[in-house]
Order: structure tokens, then sequence, then C-alpha cells
């Protein structure tokens, strides 16, 4: 028995030294083992962003059966059971501690629980000093009802999104979020199915892995946190929603997996997708802060807003008059956008193309919306003015 514990450990140290020098220069596949063994053999700061869906622990009792008393087909696998919350907890603390050290100094968690287990998650992710930007709700629009009878129906689930340290400077897609929003900012409760229909992945007619995540859940977390080019991570890879919503979004992955079922079926189910463009103008959403700077006074001389006009915060709380010269005064305040908005609020700074809206038609609108047709009437006019040059082809 010794002996063969010792063979053991150096069989697996040999493959982690091969994995060393060859599979970490390569991205797009799997390596199959214990993600906390293959973690310590990655170089630091490699990815730009990890997803984590790990075991939850579930604790479960015995067998749960509908009313009409057939067997609910839950999570009875062996790779979700722990000796109690210690050993969950060393668990946790282990695998975490390495993705924040394989993780780029700018570079995200995402994580997703349920109540077993989100919670103390949570709290190693801070004492390991990752740096939360946002809980996310993911509401369930079709979740398993509670057939006992005994607790409220468990309709979501809690995903923390965190960056490496309170210093990074994470990825942030907002303007995408915002379209995918059509054209509303994008809140942190997310009202999404859970994963079913042809996209479960199933086995003489048996579903291959108990909590496979649905596909739009993983885009929105792509497309919000990651650009093209971009190496993500996925420790605990399952049936493989990581990489194949990666490859579809133009972004590099790699996926750790134990289970050799679920590695079987992920690289089939990848290896079927064909990847639609690769036009990075179609996988990025421009930004702002290319775009060319526009003065609030713009808006009044193009008629936009006019001289007297009122704007106001978005609750209506707050007023301010449109002055000719391009200035608004608030209070017997007067100055910029921004110098008024922060004044009002008592704040050391303020966004005023999006503190101050305006009304237009009956709708409530920022005036940020009247910065980006300037915007675009430049852009066309430039596009006329090419056209037009006797130069131009």
């Amino acid at each position: 028995m010794i002996l063969k514990f010792f063979l053991d450990v150096y069989r697996r140290l040999i493959h982690l030294e091969i994995m060393k020098i060859d599979d970490f220069k390569r991205r797009n596949k799997i390596l199959q083992g214990d993600c906390i063994e293959i973690l310590r053999a990655i170089p630091d700061q490699t990815f730009d962003m990890v997803f984590a869906d790990p075991p939850y622990n579930l604790q479960l009792s015995g067998d749960l059966h509908r009313p009409n008393h057939t067997k609910v087909d839950g999570v009875t696998e062996e790779w979700d059971r722990f000796d109690g919350f210690q050993a969950y907890d060393t668990f946790t603390h282990s695998w975490l501690r390495e993705v924040k050290r394989v993780l780029k100094p700018n570079g995200t968690l995402w994580v997703i629980g349920s109540y077993h287990n989100i919670f103390r998650v949570g709290a190693i992710v801070q004492d390991l000093e990752f740096w939360i930007l946002n809980d996310v709700i993911w509401r369930k629009t079709n979740p398993m009802p509670n057939f006992n009878g005994t607790r409220f129906t468990n309709a979501h689930e809690t995903l923390i999104w965190c960056s490496k340290s309170k210093e990074s400077k994470p990825v942030f897609n907002y303007q995408a979020m915002k379209a995918l929003n059509e054209g509303t900012q994008m809140r942190s409760d997310w009202v999404l199915p859970i994963c079913g229909g042809t996209e479960r992945i199933k086995k003489d007619g048996k579903k291959t892995h108990p909590t496979q995540k649905p596909e739009a859940l993983l885009y929105r977390i792509i497309l919000s946190a990651t650009n093209p080019g971009d190496f993500i991570l996925d420790p605990f890879f399952g049936t493989g929603t990581t990489g194949a919503v990666a490859k579809m979004l133009g972004r590099d992955w790699l996926g750790i997996e134990r289970e050799h079922a679920y590695v079987e079926a992920a690289n089939e189910r990848i290896n079927k997708i064909e990847v639609a463009t690769t036009e990075k103008d179609v996988l990025i959403t421009p930004t702002k802060k290319g775009a060319p700077r526009i003065a609030f006074g713009s808006l009044v001389e193009q008629g936009l807003l006019r001289a007297g006009d009122k704007l106001f915060d978005i609750r209506r709380r707050v007023t301010a008059k449109v002055n000719a010269d391009g200035s608004i005064a608030s209070r017997n305040i007067r100055g910029s956008i921004h110098q008024v908005g922060a004044k009002v609020q008592n704040t050391p700074a303020c966004n005023g193309w999006t503190y101050w809206h305006y009304d237009s038609g009956g709708q409530t609108l920022p005036i940020d919306d009247l910065r980006e047709r300037v915007r675009a009437n430049m852009a066309e006019s430039l596009l006329n003015s090419k056209r037009q040059s006797p130069t131009s082809h």
C-alpha cells in the first residue's frame, strides 16, 4: 500500500511536470485531473478571467420524490460529497488561493453557488483579499418546484464577481451590457432559464451532468468581463459550457475536469461548434473612450437643447436651467454639467452626461443620448466628405 501511494504521487508529479512544459503553451483544451494539483502547475498571472462552478456541497440526506412518486434526478455524484463544512472550506480555500495566483493583475473571478455554499465561498474570497465588484442573482424562469412543500421554491443562484485586488482595473464592457439590455443599464438580477431542451447534454436519455449551466448565463458573463483573444480558465469544466461560449465569442479557454465522462462530452460538444465570425468589429461593442470629445455647449449650438430648457436628475428631485453659453444653473450654482452635478449632490465628482436628464416626447432620457446623436452626425458627415473627395477610391 505504501509503495502504491508513493508510485501514485510520483506519477502525478511527472504528469504535472510534463504539463508545465507542454500544455500551458497551448490554449483551448481540457486538462483531466484534480483541479488543485493542476492549478499548482500553472504559471503565475496566466488568465484574464476565471469562471468557477465548484461543487455545491448540497448535503443531501436521501432521495427526493415528486408527488407522483417518481425520483427527482438530483446531484448524487461523489464529487459533491465532503466530510463536513471544515473539509469543504479547506477545499475552497485551496482552489481559490491558486486561482488568485494564476489571474493577471487586472483579472476577474466569477464564482457561482447556491445557498448551500455561496456564503462560505464569499467569506473565503474576502479572506484572500479578492475585491468584490458585484453579487449577481440568477433568477431562474423555470426552477424545480419544492415537491415537499416545506420551503419556498429555490428559484435563484448567486454569482460573485470580483477582481484580483482592490487596485485592479477589471474589464467591464458596460456598453455591450447596455446594448444587450435594449439600451438600458444591465441590472444585477438576471432572469434566464435553466439549461434544457437540445442544449442539455444527455447520454442514453439521462443528463450527462446534473448541474449543467445554460449558455445564456456564460454568454453574459464572458461578454461583460473579457475581450476577444482573452484567456479564460474554468477549473470545474463539467460538460464545457464555458469553453463552448468562449469559442463562439472569440476568446481562448482552458478547462480542468476530473471526470472522464464529462471531458469526453465537453470535447465532443466544443468540436461541433462552428465559429460564425472572427471579425473584431462584430465581437466588440464600441466604447466612448475612443470617441471624439463633445462639449455640452455643442448640444446648445446645434439646437438639440435651447437656452432656458430644464434638466433634472433621474428622480426629478433636482432641476437645472440651460444657459446660452453651455453652462447650467441650479440652486444658485452655475458651471459645467459636471461641476453643478457634483455640487448639488455634495460629491467630489459627477458624470454630468449620465446624471442630467431631459424630456423627449414623454420619455425621460439622459443628455448622453444627445451627445451620441452629435457623434453620429459627425461620423456621417466625415463619411460623406470622404465619398465626395476626388482622391477617394
